[in-house]
């Protein structure tokens, strides 16, 4: 809490004490307290309660920031007597809530003639938008509003408010045209009215803001065709005119704005005719999406000049003809969607060759033909999709597509050839079944003088090595090397003599019930997957030890940082401040681990379920690049692919906390188990608190917990470690600040949804793997982007 002698301090003009971990409320008489006030700086705390009407008391004050609390009740209409107010700003609360006269306080505003910044963005108000609005000082240069549930229209008077260079009134309920009276922003540098329920045309007059930056007009109703007015804003680097109902062709002059260089979408529209070429002057844009409508013709060659294209997404249209050339000068290609259009031919080669950076490709339902490219992106069949070309063929193992025929020469050998090759194979093929019939005859006559170890169930020509070599290695399976303990195993630290490496190696308690099924277990699921998300087996070792008893071991590729529990939950005796992870790491490790489960369920001959992921299982390389591991108790689904099931659940144990509640109901194994286990996992990583939490004794859990507060007041119970991106991230500034917390804000409510939705009781309402991968990637593109 904030010390009550900070009030005694009556000659105080400078309060800063943002981004803490403060509670509690302020009282009511702090105006009073602190006449002499004019900076007043609380946000990023825990601090609830009303705003205190005697603020205005404080005649003096100029900077009042209460963003990113608990905040609740109405806004002081008295703050209108502050005439020297410059910056107010109430993001982030839960003001307004049930008062549809909430914003009255925007009238007194028109006081403050020297209001520079006002920020109310992500509360609870209601109501409809007053004209009053329009009476704002002409000072005025940022008006922040998005994320209520504020009704109306965007009123007429706005474009008085001649210094605005951000309007933001996003994700709220205005309807009705956007007013023609916006284009007398000159100075605006950002607009945003996203997410409302706008409807009309897209006013001509927006091509007038020649110093924009930023355009969101994204999902609304709004109607008609995109003018191309809009081809004058020369300044332009993100526009979004996605989820609306516009018609007709893409205009030239829009598509050709030079200066785009982060985000343009188009995207589930009704656009109409071709691609214009003039997209060829995009050279700086790095997203491009035009999917969802009914574009045609030819891609254009002139798309390959958009040299720093990362995201292209071109699916659900109807273009036709081949996939061009020109394609392959996107060398920093990241994500490429061309699927459900008419597009013909084969897959060019560079696809899988000279796009380095490509981690997504979609080509299904086209009609494309010919083989599958086997290199760069096509190894990982958790990055492509070519399902729906009839005509496909080859390609990776995993693809399951016919082989392509072999082709064979049109010109017939002549009759000397054929009468010498012809022989020559007969006399061969003879030899080498002479062969074989000795070889099974011998065989089956050598008495087997021991019976088969288990690395057999490894089909690779993995290291053979001995209890005496993984002995040496640690020191005599010494403790000082001991790095972890599980239920069938203990882990140490190894290094081989052989090469030097060092290793991770798993002996079994085989003592312990279930043991030797886990190590057989683990045997043939890791024989028969590869991704670089999956710990790696190098071998393994079935033998006596010294004292003559039985002895297993698996070896592994040694993790440098341990595993996610370590960081997530340190010791608090051993905590180190660079032990943290943030909001970057974080995603990152929650996208590999997706990559993973995505893996085993989609794109393994049969599926795999995990059934034991938990953040103890999650190992972190030198990079922080996370490996899923523990495959002890993983199941191979041989039944039918689509049920996901194998056998009954009933002795699947798994971890408490992180097993789906149909295990525990004697439901079967699927891989919708994992999916649970994901959400929980990605609840945890978030929010910092484990599911066997004592706060959850009382039968709840920590997927009710987040329900509870999501999304509104999802920021309530994220692990506060994580709010930062990084050192470059922290910045003094306090619209850079204000913009930063926005974008992590979103970031963060976006990821809990997608726990929640992973989580859910009913197993058959849960997320796949595959989509949960997809939308962490676009949360962490739209995180590094900076759009909102």
């Amino acid at each position: 809490m904030i010390p009550r002698s900070l009030y005694n301090l009556s000659a105080l003009t400078f309060v800063a004490i943002a981004t803490n971990q403060l509670h509690g409320s302020l009282p009511s008489n702090l105006g009073r307290a602190l006449p002499r006030l004019e900076t007043f700086y609380v946000g990023g705390n825990r601090l609830a309660g009303p705003i205190p009407a005697s603020l205005s008391n404080a005649s003096g004050l100029a900077n009042l920031d209460f963003g990113y609390n608990n905040f609740g009740g109405s806004v002081p209409t008295d703050l209108g007597r502050l005439g020297g107010l410059l910056w107010l700003n109430f993001e982030g609360n839960q003001l307004g809530a049930g008062d549809a006269s909430g914003l009255d306080f925007l009238t007194s505003l028109s006081n403050c003639t020297k209001l520079q910044v006002l920020d109310f963005d992500s509360n609870s108000f209601e109501g409809e938008l007053p004209n009053s609005i329009a009476n704002l000082s002409t000072q005025l240069s940022m008006l922040i509003l998005g994320g209520n549930h504020i009704r109306g229209t965007v009123p007429d008077g706005i474009g008085n408010l001649a210094s605005l260079t951000v309007l933001r009134m996003e994700n709220n309920f205005l309807a009705g045209s956007i007013t023609e009276s916006v284009g007398r922003l000159q100075d605006l540098q950002l607009l945003s009215l996203s997410g409302n329920q706008l409807s009309g045309s897209i006013p001509f007059s927006l091509g007038n803001l020649s110093r924009l930056n930023d355009l969101h007009l994204g999902k609304n109703d709004i109607e008609g065709g995109i003018p191309s007015s809009l081809g004058r804003c020369i300044n332009l680097q993100f526009l979004d005119l996605s989820d609306n109902k516009l018609d007709g062709a893409i205009p030239a002059r829009v598509i050709g704005i030079p200066s785009l260089s982060v985000f343009l979408s188009f995207a589930r529209n009704s656009l109409l005719g071709h691609l214009p070429a003039e997209v060829g002057k995009l050279k700086n844009l790095g997203e491009l999406d035009i999917s969802g409508n009914r574009l045609s013709g030819e891609i254009p060659e002139a798309l390959g000049d958009c040299e720093s294209m990362e995201y292209l997404h071109m699916q659900n249209n109807k273009f036709e003809g081949a996939i061009p050339s020109s394609l392959q000068k996107l060398k920093g290609i990241q994500y490429l969607d061309l699927s459900r259009n008419n597009l013909s031919g084969q897959i060019p080669e560079y696809l899988g060759g000279s796009l380095h950076s490509l981690w997504h490709l979609n080509l299904s339902f086209n009609n494309l033909e010919g083989a599958v490219p086997q290199e760069g992106v096509f190894r990982n069949v958790t990055a492509i999709s070519a399902g729906g070309n009839a005509k496909l063929c080859g390609g990776v193992p995993e693809l399951r597509l016919p082989e392509c025929p072999v082709t064979t020469s049109k010109t017939k050998p002549s009759n000397r050839v054929t009468k010498i090759v012809i022989p020559i194979v007969c006399t061969l093929a003879a030899l080498a079944l002479l062969s074989c019939m000795c070889f099974i005859s011998y065989g089956l006559r050598r008495p087997r003088k021991t019976p088969l170890p288990a690395p057999s169930l490894l089909e690779e020509p993995y290291m053979k090595i001995s209890y005496r070599e993984l002995r040496k290695a640690t020191d005599g399976f010494s403790s000082k090397n001991l790095i972890g303990e599980g239920r069938f195993g203990l882990v140490y630290r190894g290094t081989l003599d052989a090469s030097g490496s060092v290793v991770a190696i798993k002996v079994l308690k085989l003592r312990n019930h279930g043991a030797s099924a886990t190590f057989m277990a683990e045997c043939e699921a890791l024989s028969h997957i590869r991704h670089r998300n999956l710990i790696k087996i190098l071998t393994c070792c079935s033998s006596v030890d010294s004292a003559g008893n039985d002895f297993k071991a698996l070896v592994y590729e040694f993790m440098p940082n341990g595993s996610l529990e370590e960081w997530l939950h340190p010791d608090p005796g051993e905590q180190h401040p660079s032990k943290v992870l943030n909001i970057l790491q974080r995603l990152d490790i929650s996208i590999d681990v997706a990559s993973a489960l995505d893996y085993l369920h989609h794109q393994c001959q049969a599926p795999v379920a995990h059934c034991d992921l938990k953040p103890s299982n999650v190992l972190l390389d030198h990079e922080l690049t996370a490996h899923v591991g523990d495959f002890g108790l993983a199941k191979v689904l041989l039944e039918d692919r689509n049920s996901k099931i194998q056998t009954s659940s009933v002795a699947i144990k798994g971890s408490v906390g992180y097993v789906p509640p149909e295990y525990g109901m004697g439901g079967d194994v699927s891989t919708r188990g994992d999916v649970y286990s994901y959400g929980i996992l990605l609840l945890e990583m978030f929010t910092g608190r484990r599911p066997t939490d004592e706060a959850f004794n009382d039968g709840s859990c920590l997927h009710d917990l987040a329900r509870m507060v999501y999304p509104e007041r999802t920021m309530e119970i994220i692990d506060p470690r994580s709010l930062l991106i990084g050192d470059e991230e922290m910045v003094s500034d306090g619209r850079q600040r204000s913009i930063m917390s926005s974008r992590m804000e979103q970031c963060l409510v976006s990821v809990i949804g997608i726990g929640l939705s992973c989580s859910v009781a009913q197993p058959n309402a849960r997320l796949e793997m595959r989509d949960v991968a997809m939308k962490l990637h676009a949360i962490r593109a739209r995180l590094l982007r900076g759009d909102t």
